[in-house]
């Protein structure tokens, strides 16, 4: 299904993480994750690669609305570069756009919802920022931090791998209630 260009009431969705296949199932790759089972859950096709939004990227409806969804290539640091691409081209109002993300300021599966504020030092939002040139997005930031990240430095820890027992909670749990908060999102 194709979405038109000016799309009204168009919302784009976008879960970072990092391109490469070293990277898939590390925890700074939990925005991925979030959009793969967002893109089930909401019975989506598959991601395709778009060179000129520098993104996989899908399209369709949930319910009534339209929803863009997307994954950057361009490695978390230029995350701006492939939301700003996939903003200006869709003309979709910086409001409407959702990015989901690790966070290491909070513990393993708890999360934290909010419209607007500061990178927190996040580089993907950092890039977000500058490129699009606002902080008025939603933020679904799911918490990645667990007792070994205090033993680790930080940019290691974001790329270890999740262990067995944290890969069950993300599926039965925690991925599913991020789908929920993002519903709730949009809803409102």
């Amino acid at each position: 299904m194709s979405v038109s260009k000016q799309a009204d009431n168009l919302i784009l969705i976008v879960g970072l993480g990092n391109p490469d296949q070293e990277y898939q199932m590390t925890r700074h790759n939990v925005g991925f994750m979030a959009a793969d089972f967002l893109a089930q859950n909401m019975e989506f096709s598959k991601f395709k690669k778009q060179k000129k939004f520098r993104a996989e990227v899908l399209a369709g409806k949930w319910g009534a609305q339209k929803i863009i969804l997307a994954k950057p290539q361009t490695f978390m640091n230029n995350s701006g570069e492939a939301v700003a691409a996939l903003k200006n081209f869709y003309q979709v109002p910086s409001e409407r756009i959702i990015i989901i993300y690790d966070e290491l300021d909070l513990p393993f599966g708890k999360m934290r919802i909010r419209p607007d504020g500061s990178s927190a030092g996040h580089n993907g939002i950092k890039s977000i920022i500058e490129k699009i040139g606002t902080d008025k997005f939603w933020r679904v930031r799911i918490g990645i931090s667990n007792e070994r990240a205090e033993q680790m430095e930080a940019a290691d820890f974001v790329l270890s791998k999740f262990s067995r027992e944290e890969k069950a909670l993300l599926t039965k749990e925690i991925l599913p209630k991020v789908a929920e908060e993002v519903e709730k999102i949009i809803k409102s």
